[in-house]
């Protein structure tokens, strides 16, 4: 199945932030089957507070495809947006987006918030869940390994 093979993508991304020190979420993009781009958080590297998985993802594939819209994009991400990837993902027109883990505190697409559902010129489609119980492992691991060191 496509969606899980670009999930096992991203999840990869999120390991390699949590390698990093970083909150383990990872993003692709994908299109036609093919992967376009792919990233992970990078805020403390990069000091940027824009430097979401999410965000650097849709940047590449707009380097790729030398277009801001996206249209016939899917993306990946191993956690469900917060309110400014999730504005992102919209502005850039993201045909479909699928999501691991629900975020409890910050979820844009239907947990705290769901930014789609507004009246904006492009609704993309959103799919939760996907291989959930994966995708929530890094960040539990991620904190429960901080406050062991706090």
């Amino acid at each position: 199945m496509k969606v899980e093979y670009f999930m096992r993508l991203a999840i990869r991304q999120a390991e390699i932030a949590m390698d990093k020190g970083e909150v383990p979420v990872g993003a692709v993009i994908s299109m036609d089957g093919k992967l376009i781009s792919a990233s992970h958080n990078m805020r403390c590297l990069q000091k940027r507070t824009s430097a979401h998985a999410e965000m650097l993802a849709i940047d590449s594939a707009c380097s790729v495809l030398n277009s801001w819209r996206l249209e016939e994009c899917n993306i990946y991400i191993t956690m469900e947006p917060c309110p400014m990837c999730a504005g992102a993902i919209i502005q850039a027109r993201i045909k479909n987006v699928y999501f691991g883990c629900y975020d409890k505190k910050s979820g844009a697409f239907g947990t705290v918030t769901d930014l789609s559902c507004f009246k904006w010129n492009h609704k993309p489609n959103i799919y939760g869940g996907i291989l959930e119980e994966e995708c929530s492992r890094l960040p539990k691991e991620f904190f429960k390994k901080i406050r062991k060191e706090e």
